[in-house]
């Protein structure tokens, strides 16, 4: 039986959505409709696939990166069998119900309506679910489907191609196809989605929100192009002559003059165009606002009217003029409510101003690392690669001044809030953090800020966290968005952590797919070193040592332990000790684990560093939800989750995916059962292996060993990114020996 809606899902998976809009669609279990998802891309088909072995709706087209928004959509209703179309933005949602819907609605509708226009809610980072103006146009339509001339106000209704639903063979008739293959507009959304309604024969309305757009952070997307700008012009002229073909009354045609200039006044007035770009755009869009005025057109009134009759006279210096007192207008409103705070410079922000006019040093560079801890992480391995491909490049080290005594012995370095600090953080040309740099730090045009995380996301991070307050405790996004604009690069290690932090940190940074340089020393480290740091450590020749290292929870006011080490101890033997990385280990001399730590069978390991050595010493890992867990997998040994807490925890600080589905080896919710792993070996068992190589494969795609010597060659050395080494298959790798390898 032909499907009464075909939803088709199109283009890759901007900023990790495409897995929130395809769950909701398997949410919603209304049979009369298929899904067709045109996946642009690897990860995009990956996700659809995923979700479509659970739903018989959903077929997967695959289509290659690159594909076009206009291609994508064009493959996907070739593939369509329903008789009306809906083209859902990948980066869009649909509410729950929207399906039924839509489908009960164009059920009613006789063959003479050709689009279905439904109402929307917009969502942005800060906002979910924000009703739109769009009902009170949608609302005088009523229920009758009537050519656009009856109801030209249709045209002001938000101009995408999600809040109308399409009969398929008007989508495909002749004139419709023609015009919307055109190389031109293709990809042109917003023509598309105006010129369906500026063909259509008759139109219906539904004043129900059927459709969620979500709109993507503008500091993310790349900027508008003088293309782009011409195409907002050119896109009009074509439909004002689409209109005049048609014979169109003057209804639809003021209707669409008066969006044109709102439209080019916009972008004129946004873009940031150089001066005589500028003046080129406004006498154009001048003379298309003369030549396409209705006969008996009436501008609006205030100052939208004002803005229409300089457009029309071409009157370009009285609107830079009018232009300017609104902008001083908001400027003296501005001041003022600064005025009730303090506005006056420090000493300090007179030396850090002055020393910014100076120039950059292009051979200095600061690293910090965990808000100024001190030499760690991918800084330190991207700071001692650069030691050895450009020592031309001088590092400078952001330290606390409580942590300046544990540097490695000749590191240069500054303290926070120093004279020198400030001098150093003006003028140095790279600017490498695993955390932000303080908001005070100014972002020269000519330096370059390198992000490199510390982690791959397995708790929601950025943006996200904003319907988590537990875990956000008051952060100011804001401000936060401010430091994610000044980064230049963001490093990533999988393609996951890829787009989530393009989600969770919306800008225009470009993402070095290289892996985490602090993980090559899991490929280059040799027996001797695990010997070495397993003496270090205290751990004897042929004892097995299992790493303990759990996460912090936001939604505790303090810490809990989660293990009884005691217990835990004993129940394991006498050959196994316990390296413990964790805040709580602090017992005094009667404590049960007083015995165990004078024995060795339990080191606390809490502050020592690098946390790779640990790694590197520990024949198995035992962890709740840290990020540790992806590093370690680098080493291809066993991992156990201990998930006591699972639901609360993923409810109280949000997840990106069901780590109990996918856990990289065996999963423990009791001490009881976590001690059974360990004495029945199941801890490495097939099936944990399997899990294990599985979790490898997705979260240690780039770690190879040679990331930081990417990230130097490719942000300090300026090389190109197709001279960089290639990434080596996961399979293909060989990581350090284990303890036991070590010691054979």
């Amino acid at each position: 039986m032909q499907p009464g809606l075909s939803v088709i899902v199109h283009g890759p998976d901007p900023q990790g959505h495409l897995g929130e809009l395809l769950d909701s669609l398997t949410a919603q279990p209304f049979t009369g409709a298929e899904v067709i998802v045109a996946a642009v891309g690897d990860w995009a088909r990956q996700q659809a696939e995923q979700r479509a072995a659970e739903d018989p709706r959903m077929v997967v087209l695959p289509l290659p990166d690159g594909t076009s928004d206009g291609a994508a959509r064009a493959a996907g209703a070739d593939r369509a069998t329903g008789r009306w179309l809906h083209f859902v933005h990948a980066k869009d949602g649909l509410p729950a119900g929207a399906l039924r819907a839509i489908a009960d609605r164009t059920a009613e509708l006789a063959d003479t309506a050709d689009v279905l226009v439904v109402n929307h809610v917009r969502s942005t980072w800060q906002t979910a679910g924000r009703p739109g103006q769009d009902g009170r146009y949608l609302a005088g339509g009523g229920r009758r489907a009537a050519p656009l001339a009856d109801f030209p106000q249709l045209l002001w209704v938000t101009s995408v191609l999600g809040n109308r639903i399409i009969r398929a063979d008007f989508w495909r008739s002749r004139a419709v196809s023609d015009d919307l293959a055109d190389a031109d507009f293709g990809d042109d959304e917003t023509y598309t989605a105006l010129a369906v309604l500026l063909h259509a024969d008759e139109i219906a309305a539904l004043d129900e929100v059927a459709y969620e757009i979500r709109e993507l952070r503008e500091q993310s997307l790349p900027p508008m192009t003088t293309a782009q700008r011409y195409q907002c012009l050119e896109r009009y002229e074509r439909l004002h002559r689409l209109l005049a073909a048609r014979g169109a009354s003057e209804g639809p045609r003021a209707v669409l003059y008066d969006l044109m200039v709102r439209d080019l006044l916009r972008v004129f007035s946004r873009s940031g165009m150089p001066e005589a770009e500028a003046r080129e755009f406004f006498g154009r869009a001048s003379e298309a606002a003369v030549r396409w005025r209705p006969e008996h057109h009436r501008r609006p009134a205030g100052f939208e009217g004002v803005r229409h009759a300089f457009l029309e006279e071409n009157a370009y210096t009285k609107y830079r003029v009018f232009q300017a007192a609104n902008q001083k207008r908001r400027e003296v409103r501005s001041v003022v409510a600064a005025g009730k705070r303090q506005v006056g410079a420090k000493l300090r922000d007179l030396r850090y101003h002055r020393a910014l006019t100076e120039p950059v040093d292009p051979h200095l560079a600061v690293f910090s690392a965990y808000w100024d801890r001190g030499v760690a992480c991918n800084p330190a391995a991207i700071s001692a690669k650069l030691a050895e491909l450009a020592p031309h490049i001088h590092p400078v080290w952001v330290v606390a001044r409580n942590k300046a005594a544990l540097l490695p012995p000749g590191t240069d370095h500054v303290i926070p809030g120093s004279r020198r600090y400030w001098d150093v953080m003006a003028k140095a040309k790279y600017l490498v953090n695993n955390v932000n740099f303080p908001n005070a730090v100014a972002k020269r045009p000519d330096a370059i800020h390198l992000q490199t995380h510390h982690g791959t996301p397995l708790k929601r991070m950025g943006l996200d966290q904003v319907d988590f307050p537990a875990a956000s405790k008051g952060l100011d996004f804001d401000a936060l968005l401010a430091r994610i604009d000044k980064w230049d690069y963001s490093v990533s290690a999988n393609s996951h952590s890829t787009r989530m932090w393009e989600r969770a940190y919306p800008s225009r940074y470009t993402s070095l797919d290289y892996g985490y340089p602090r993980n090559d020393v899991f490929y280059s480290a040799t027996a001797e070193d695990v010997r070495a740091i397993r003496d270090r450590l205290g751990i004897a020749p042929g004892r097995r040592a299992i790493l303990y290292a759990p996460t912090h929870r936001d939604y505790e006011a303090g810490w809990t332990p989660r293990l009884d080490l005691a217990s835990l101890a004993d129940r394991l033997g006498e050959d196994t000790v316990l390296l413990v990385r964790g805040h709580y280990f602090y017992g005094g001399a009667a404590s049960p684990l007083a015995g165990l730590r004078r024995s060795g069978r339990v080191i606390d390991v809490s502050s020592y560093d690098p946390v790779e050595e640990l790694s590197l010493a520990a024949d198995a890992l035992v962890t709740d939800y840290s990020s540790i867990m992806f590093d370690y997998a680098n080493l291809n040994r066993p991992i156990v989750i201990y998930a006591d807490d699972w639901e609360t925890y993923a409810k109280t600080r949000g997840v990106y995916f069901d780590l109990m589905a996918e856990a990289p080896g065996q999963v423990a919710h009791t001490q009881e059962e976590l001690a059974a792993v360990f004495e029945t070996g199941a801890w490495r068992d097939e099936a944990a292996r399997k899990a294990l190589t599985a979790f490898r494969r997705r979260f240690c795609e780039f770690d190879d060993g040679r990331a930081a010597e990417r990230v130097v060659r490719r942000v300090f050395l300026g090389e190109s990114e197709e001279s960089l080494p290639p990434v080596v298959p996961v399979d293909e790798r060989t990581p350090a020996p284990t303890p036991e390898e070590a010691t054979a």
